[in-house]
């Protein structure tokens, strides 16, 4: 589907808690660890001349970067991330009911609160709003949400319709029916399916049928002994969801060991997280005809057909070693096992929407065990989540008209033409690269569709039928809606305005089959971006970010498509041989890194967060030239000291304090494992310590650790 493929700036904190295969969660901050001994650790040597007092402030007068937060002006050069953070972190510890803190989070708290003013007036508001208004379903589907009391007193009533089906399940004939009938209703089974644009014809959207159905992070985590603990806890929280159900405590045992052996067989044939970043692993297409030959046991034309989809040349069938599995099963695999392993992911998927018993006991494995969280967060957030997966454009419309104003969009939008074009002169003076391969990076670059704040145009939800008393029939109703939604699309022209991300999210993305970046409103907000701030720190914030995105589309991953969205070798052997060189050069910086204290043999993967690296040195850079352009053309700001510090220490502050924070061992450790994404705390430093320029503006000596040596230094974009 499209949003696999989108790349955005880090783990969205707006997400609910989820970390499985299917629905990981946000990224955040770890505290300050200190990398391996083969890499350079941030760190200072001197401090910031004495400078003018001037301070860049908002409105309560307060400076818009707080130097007492800053430690030690020795240890810049030492520790940057510990510099800049290291204080705000020990004074600011992570709240019982979430798994990381800091300035993503913190904006998305924001957000939240916001989001939380919207719901509660469109819930009262929602019986005399108007009939079929947005307000109004977002106001009933807020307030089924908190409406605890009928929640409860329906306990799982609203799920049995789905255990009697798969009560009812004999042969692997009942099973392929069964899993086509829910995807029908908005359910997906066992593996993925929706929309994309195809990889050869972008410009049109496919059927994408991909590999899923694991409720453990990794395949790893189904045979490692180092995972054998979680594994336990799995099974005890497979048990203890089917016993509130009725099953018999030595049943429900029973069937959560048939779970866990019947995903580690789907985990046998899935991808690593490596693998899946490969995007010859992302799109394999077939004709329905060829399909049914991976998969002679399920029948895909019928399964179109239960779709309302209409298959022309034909789909991709991404990942055909997961399919045959998956069919192989549907003959080997008993029907008891089977209705195990549908029966607990039919509870597991209806737990946050069924009495608070199935709420708590998927919190104990995914919030407590897997992420280290001791509390879950409060109803309202949670409901608002909710909100956010069944109707987040429509609630990101009233959001941008209470929030986001037209000054701020175009000052973004300068600062993205800023940006853009400092990486325009950058592909420009490469000298590592051919005429001809520039060329072609050049045309990529001018095929950019920049995205601002929300979509120009708004979706339709006259469609959704929602109730004000009905929370699991709302929820349902939203999953089928929005599924048919997004499957409508194959078939048809793909929309390179749509969004793939709601205007509420504190994030940013590249996508590369639409060769678009895109900018939320709600990430245009301080830290990021302050329009009372000093041009320094806004290029060290949003500008940074700006120029992430758009060094995505020539990471790893993005240099694989060409400006249209198709995936196309667009260079010669000898540049491409340059570019793999100097980015293998960043997969060993990444190697070396080992951030958890407790476990120092867990590395960092270098591959896995290869293209998130790329895009943060590459953005990096492109920012910091933007931000010098912009100089050239004020001289009188170029030698401006604010609070003791110059523009260019500022710029470098700002990047760092995006990434301040710190998060819960357990979690971090799953997403070292399993995420595209470095831990926060290695970003604040990372980037900078390629730039010559860092050393320069903090007056950093050759053998400090923040300054690597010119042997390896990384330089791509």
């Amino acid at each position: 589907m499209t949003k696999q493929y989108l790349k955005p700036l880090a783990l969205a904190v707006s997400l609910a808690l989820s970390l499985t295969a299917c629905g990981k969660s946000e990224q955040a901050a770890a505290p300050a660890p200190a990398p391996a001994t083969t890499a350079p650790a941030p760190s200072a040597s001197t401090a910031p001349a004495a400078a003018s007092t001037t301070a860049a402030a908002d409105s309560t007068g307060k400076s818009v970067f707080d130097i007492s937060e800053l430690g030690a002006s020795t240890q810049a050069c030492q520790d940057f991330n510990g510099f800049v953070n290291a204080k705000w972190v020990a004074a600011n510890p992570i709240p019982a009911d979430q798994s990381s803190w800091g300035a993503f989070n913190i904006l998305n708290e924001s957000s939240l609160k916001t989001q939380h003013d919207i719901v509660e007036a469109a819930s009262k508001n929602a019986d005399g709003a108007k009939a079929g208004s947005i307000d109004q379903k977002i106001g009933w589907l807020y307030r089924s949400g908190m409406d605890e009391a009928t929640i409860e007193k329906n306990g799982f009533e609203p799920l049995k319709p789905q255990l009697d089906a798969i009560a009812g399940l004999k042969t692997g004939a009942d099973i392929a029916d069964f899993i086509t009938k829910r995807f029908a209703e908005g359910n997906p089974q066992v593996f993925n399916f929706g929309s994309g644009a195809d990889f050869q014809h972008a410009d049109m959207q496919i059927a994408f049928a991909n590999e899923g159905g694991l409720g453990l992070p990794t395949k790893d985590y189904y045979t490692k002994p180092d995972y054998k603990k979680i594994r336990d806890a799995y099974v005890a929280y497979i048990a203890k969801a089917l016993e509130l159900t009725g099953v018999a405590d030595a049943d429900a045992k029973k069937q959560a060991d048939d779970v866990l052996k019947f995903e580690t067989q789907l985990a046998a044939a899935s991808l690593t997280p490596v693998e899946e970043r490969d995007t010859k692993n992302e799109y394999h297409f077939v004709s329905v005809k060829d399909a049914d030959k991976v998969t002679p046991h399920f029948n895909w034309e019928k399964f179109f057909d239960a779709q309302g989809v209409k298959i022309d040349k034909g789909f991709s069938l991404s990942q055909p070693k997961f399919f045959a599995q998956f069919d192989k099963m549907l003959t080997s695999t008993p029907a008891s096992q089977w209705q195990a392993y549908l029966r607990f992911h039919a509870i597991d998927d209806a737990s946050p929407y069924l009495s608070n018993n199935f709420q708590d006991n998927k919190f104990a494995f995914y919030g407590t065990t897997l992420a280290g969280q001791p509390q879950q967060r409060p109803r309202w957030k949670r409901v608002l989540s909710s909100v956010n997966g069944g109707m987040g454009e429509a609630l990101g419309q009233l959001y941008v008209a209470k929030v986001f104003t037209p000054e701020a969009k175009q000052r973004a939008e300068e600062l993205v033409t800023n940006v853009r074009d400092a990486l325009k002169a950058r592909i420009e003076n490469l000298d590592w690269m051919s005429a001809d391969t520039k060329a072609k990076a050049i045309d990529k670059w001018n095929k950019f569709l920049p995205k601002i704040g929300y979509p120009d145009k708004w979706r339709d939800w006259s469609g959704l039928d929602i109730k004000p008393d009905n929370y699991y029939a709302n929820i349902e109703a939203a999953d089928k809606f929005n599924y048919q939604y997004d499957i409508a699309k194959i078939g048809k022209p793909t929309d390179r305005k749509e969004w793939g991300m709601t205007p509420q999210t504190v994030n940013a993305y590249y996508d590369p089959t639409t060769n678009t970046i895109n900018f939320p409103a709600a990430i245009l907000q301080p830290p990021f971006f302050d329009a009372k701030a000093d041009d320094a720190i806004n290029y060290g914030g949003i500008g940074a970010v700006i120029g992430h995105e758009s060094s995505h589309g020539f990471d790893d991953q993005g240099s694989q498509f060409d400006g249209e969205g198709n995936q196309k070798n667009w260079w010669t052997k000898d540049d491409k041989a340059q570019f793999d060189a100097r980015t293998d050069k960043l997969v060993q910086q990444f190697n070396a890194y080992a951030p958890l204290q407790d476990k120092p043999d867990l590395h960092v993967n270098g591959k896995l967060t290869l293209g998130e690296n790329i895009a943060d040195l590459g953005g990096l850079n492109v920012a910091y030239d933007a931000l010098q352009a912009t100089l050239k053309q004020h001289p009188e700001e170029a030698t401006k000291q604010i609070d003791g510090y110059t523009p260019d220490q500022r710029f470098f502050l700002n990047w760092a304090r995006v990434w301040r924070g710190s998060m819960r061992e357990q979690r971090e450790e799953v997403l070292i494992n399993s995420n595209e994404h470095a831990p926060e705390s290695i970003r604040a430093f990372a980037a900078p310590s390629n730039m010559p320029a860092f050393a320069t503006a903090f007056q950093c000596k050759p053998t400090d650790p923040m300054v690597r040596s010119a042997d390896k230094q990384v330089k791509i974009w």
